[in-house]
């Protein structure tokens, strides 16, 4: 259950799969002092994040130690979120706190009764400082359980202003305009485009945001509770729109075989690394983190990003994603991890990340002044000025069967799209099929 990683994996990340297993980034952080009123206690974190992300996290969590006296042990999962963690809640070791990447996966571990709800301490945080949706979206039956510590804009293609500048080509405004200025970019040498079709869920957030704007919010919304069909005709369509750019050759960095094997952190290098091969890379504002801290790119003058266009007549898509804290009723320090969650609320905790980079924030307390560049501040401004319009990441809401699992469901069936995407209306009726078995279980 990937979701939306933004850095390469190290050793580390799939090696420590195991929640007992000693924790990444050489263990446990020392307490900050004696007197401190969580002395003495260590809160487990479990989570997706490895490399920088980790690194930056950990910074975090440093802060955190710094503040009331607490251990803290994070934890790699790997790619697996929802079954590493389950195996280990259901075998008697569950962590204290986990940072969920999916919607789906949260509602699930609430349905099962997993979840503590939030603090009144924290909640009355998320009310004044968070926009509604983020709320909603950490909420299972009116109960609020996740709050978001960190959030990505997922409406951003990242170019090479040195590519884009040989081609003579400027920033696009529509869909139809992206490919053409692709086409002179690919005309000039480079591909246009580098997609990590090895990751299927690059390609289903190239969906979304065709589909955001193509068919607009009411249907993108109904589409995500499983209440339009796959087979619906905006579908078709949107998966036709997708189409052009995917069976394009000239468009794309390798054709399809050589998206099918280029990784997420791989299409990032085809950009910004020491030989590209392509102009331009669709993901989320995290694309930056990469960039500067593998490659050296100066954020805003090396490496720099669009707005994804509008699509036909729609308007300029807001998609989102985010990682929400959660606190498991099984942890063995539950009532820390509570106080865990309580300070990742804060712009306090916020800023420590923001400073580091790679990291944008859905609390509208953190001044803007905390990033560090002024790429990620306008990044950041548009996804919290947004407010309620944004709409999160679609197969992060679907059962995470259908939404967010190699190999199978919509990650697998957009990957053979991409290797074929020639017949739209049958991968259509594949993605109904799939969807339907998962929303039913």
């Amino acid at each position: 259950m990937m979701r939306r990683r933004t850095t390469l994996l190290t050793g580390c990340t799939a090696l420590a799969l195991a929640l007992g297993a000693t924790a990444c980034g050489g263990g446990p952080v020392s307490a900050g002092g004696g007197d401190k009123a969580l002395s003495g206690q260590t809160v487990t974190v479990a989570g997706v994040w490895s490399g920088s992300e980790q690194k930056n996290f950990q910074k975090v969590l440093d802060a955190f130690t710094e503040k009331t006296g607490a251990k803290t042990q994070f934890v790699s999962t790997g790619d697996n979120v929802s079954t590493v963690v389950g195996s280990k809640i259901e075998g008697g070791n569950a962590p204290d706190v986990v940072m969920v990447p999916q919607v789906g996966v949260l509602k699930q571990f609430a349905q099962k009764g997993w979840l503590k709800p939030l603090s009144p301490t924290a909640q009355q945080t998320i009310e004044a400082d968070y926009a509604p949706v983020w709320k909603k979206y950490g909420s299972v039956d009116g109960t609020l359980y996740g709050l978001y510590f960190k959030a990505a804009h997922k409406s951003t293609v990242w170019y090479s202003p040195d590519a884009l500048a040989q081609a003579g080509v400027k920033p696009p405004k529509t869909y139809d305009e992206l490919l053409k200025a692709g086409h002179t970019v690919s005309d000039s040498g480079l591909a246009a485009f580098a997609v990590a079709g090895q990751d299927g869920w690059t390609l289903t957030d190239w969906f979304e945001n065709i589909y955001l704007s193509q068919a607009g919010p009411e249907k993108y919304d109904a589409l995500a509770a499983h209440q339009l069909k796959w087979t619906d005709a905006s579908v078709v369509k949107a998966l036709s729109t997708l189409g052009k750019l995917f069976k394009d050759k000239q468009l794309i960095a390798g054709g399809e075989n050589g998206a099918l094997n280029t990784d997420f952190p791989g299409s990032v290098e085809k950009v910004f690394g020491p030989k590209p091969e392509a102009g331009m890379v669709y993901e989320g504002d995290f694309v930056a983190g990469v960039a500067h801290d593998q490659y050296g790119k100066a954020v805003g003058k090396d490496a720099d990003f669009f707005p994804f266009p509008a699509v036909g007549a729609g308007t300029a898509p807001v998609v989102s994603g985010g990682d929400a804290a959660v606190v498991l009723k099984d942890g063995k320090n539950a009532k820390a991890g509570m106080k865990l969650l309580e300070y990742l609320a804060t712009p306090e905790a916020a800023a420590v990340w923001a400073k580091a980079g790679g990291f944008l924030s859905p609390n509208r307390k953190l001044n803007l002044s905390a990033y560090g560049d002024d790429v990620t501040r306008a990044t950041a401004k548009s996804l919290v000025g947004a407010g309620d319009s944004v709409r999160f990441d679609m197969s992060d809401q679907a059962p995470a069967s259908f939404g967010g699992t190699k190999g199978t469901g919509e990650w697998k069936l957009l990957q053979d799209f991409l290797r074929d995407p020639s017949d739209p209306k049958g991968t259509a009726a594949k993605l109904e099929a799939a969807a339907a078995k998962a929303y039913q279980g």
